[in-house]
Parts: structure tokens; C-alpha cells; sequence
């Protein structure tokens, strides 16, 4: 099971694991309501090297990007739950829409991101990576699977139930 570390838990773990020899990656996401695309995303970035942090977005910046209601699930457990995949060996949760701050402190090796940016160049972040040497890789499945969806379904069900 990963472990949930704060940005200064991050760094020294981080120094350490270098220090081994270890690639470190890192996805990031909102991860609101877990879902078999989610868990693929963070499969599929774990081969790109040794040691697989994720990067979770805190609840005010899932309110701001997602909308009203949203995150349903508190950060802290949403961490808790991305600890416990077997591909994740940490979790840190930051602050911004963006995980630039985390990605220029980490200065992980492999910056992953989903199927959906179509490729590596169309990365917010890429020129950011790039700069300091790391590389962005495209990695999971189709994005077949969103919360977004099921939120939608669950919806449409209670609607029919109301009815």
C-alpha cells in the first residue's frame, strides 16, 4: 500500500528514492469518484518507470475546474483511496489547477498524462517537463470512463425513480 505524503514528506522521499537508482513518475488528476479508466491510467503510467506518485488536485481546485458539488469525495479520502492501488507507491495532495508547483519541486522523470491530450506536445505542463529534462508520456486506455458520466447516470436513475 502507497503511502499519503505532504510536499516536504515528497521531497525527501523523493531524494532518497534517487538516491537508489529509481525513475519517478508522476499522474495527476481529480480522481473524484474512482473508476476502471482511473485505474488503468495509473497502471498503465507505473510501467513508464520504478516509483508512481500521484498528484491529487486539492477540493477547492476540483470546485473551481468541476463545478458546483464537486469534489464529492474530500480530498483526504480520495488520497486514501489512490494509496491503496497496487501500482501507486505515494500520493501527495496539492493546491492549484495546475500541478506545476509539484512538478518543479518533484522534477519527476516521466510526467503522465491521459489519452485524452492526444500527445505529449499537447500537455499543458509539457514545456515545463521539458525544461528541466523529464519526459511526458500519453498512457492508459481510451477515455471511455469519466465521472462525469456516471454522475449523469445516477442522475437519469433518480429522475426515473422520481418519476
Amino acid at each position: 500500500m502507497g503511502s499519503v505524503l505532504t510536499a516536504d514528506e515528497l521531497r525527501r522521499w523523493a531524494e532518497a528514492s534517487r538516491t537508489e537508482g529509481a525513475t519517478i513518475v508522476l499522474a495527476n488528476g481529480h480522481f473524484d469518484l474512482i473508476h476502471v479508466g482511473h485505474l488503468r491510467y495509473l497502471e498503465a503510467a507505473k510501467k513508464e518507470g520504478d516509483l508512481l506518485v500521484v498528484g491529487l488536485n486539492d477540493d477547492e481546485s476540483v470546485a473551481r475546474l468541476k463545478g458546483n458539488g464537486r469534489p464529492i469525495v474530500p480530498a483526504s479520502e480520495r488520497a486514501e483511496l489512490l494509496a491503496g492501488f497496487a501500482a501507486v507507491d505515494c500520493v501527495t495532495v496539492f493546491s492549484g489547477d495546475a500541478p506545476i508547483v509539484l512538478l518543479q519541486s518533484l522534477r519527476p522523470e516521466v510526467h503522465c498524462k491521459g489519452t485524452d491530450y492526444g500527445d505529449p506536445q499537447g500537455v499543458p505542463e509539457y514545456k515545463i517537463v521539458q525544461a528541466y529534462g523529464g519526459r511526458t508520456a500519453i498512457v492508459g486506455d481510451p477515455k471511455d470512463h469519466s465521472t462525469t458520466d456516471i454522475l449523469g447516470k445516477v442522475q437519469e436513475l433518480v429522475r426515473l425513480d422520481q418519476a
